[in-house]
C-alpha cells in the first residue's frame, strides 16, 4: 500500500541525487531553502520511492526536486505524489502551483493539468520549461 507523508528535508537528499543528479556527491543535494519548505515522501512497504519539496511564495507554491526511483516509475506513484502536493497547496489557499520542469518531463505534468508557459531556460546541462496549474479562479 502506498502512503505519502511529510518528511524531514535530509530524507529527500539520497533519492534527489540518485534520480536527478547521479554524478553529484550527496552533500550537494542540500538546498539552503530546504529549511523553509515542506518535503513529502511516497512510501510502499516502508521503502521511500518518491520525494518532492514544496515552497510557499506569496499565493503560489513551487515544487522542486521531484524524484521517483526508477523501479517505481510508471506505476502511479509520481501521479499520487503530485496530486498530494496539489491538494496540500489548495488546502493552504494557494492560487497556483508551478515548477521548473525538465523538458523531458513536460508530458508528465501536462497529463495532470499543468500548462506550459513558454518560459524556458537551461541550467546544469538540462533544459527546463516553467509549467503551472491554477488552483483558483482568482
Amino acid at each position: 500500500m502506498l502512503y505519502i507523508e511529510q518528511i524531514r528535508p535530509e530524507l529527500t537528499w539520497r533519492l534527489r541525487r540518485d534520480v536527478l543528479y547521479p554524478q553529484e556527491p550527496l552533500f550537494k543535494m542540500e538546498m539552503d531553502e530546504d529549511n523553509n519548505g515542506y518535503h513529502f515522501g511516497a512510501f510502499q512497504d516502508n521503502k521511500l520511492l518518491a520525494v518532492v519539496s514544496l515552497f510557499w511564495e506569496g499565493n503560489d507554491f513551487q515544487f522542486r526536486k521531484f524524484a521517483v526511483s526508477p523501479e517505481a516509475q510508471s506505476k502511479g506513484i509520481g501521479k499520487a505524489l503530485l496530486e498530494h502536493i496539489t491538494n496540500f497547496a489548495i488546502n493552504e489557499n494557494g492560487h497556483r502551483i508551478w515548477c521548473n520542469a525538465r523538458v523531458t518531463a513536460t508530458g508528465f505534468y501536462a497529463k495532470y493539468g499543468f500548462r506550459q508557459t513558454g518560459k524556458t531556460f537551461s541550467r546544469g546541462g538540462f533544459d527546463y520549461e516553467i509549467m503551472e496549474k491554477m488552483l483558483t479562479d482568482k
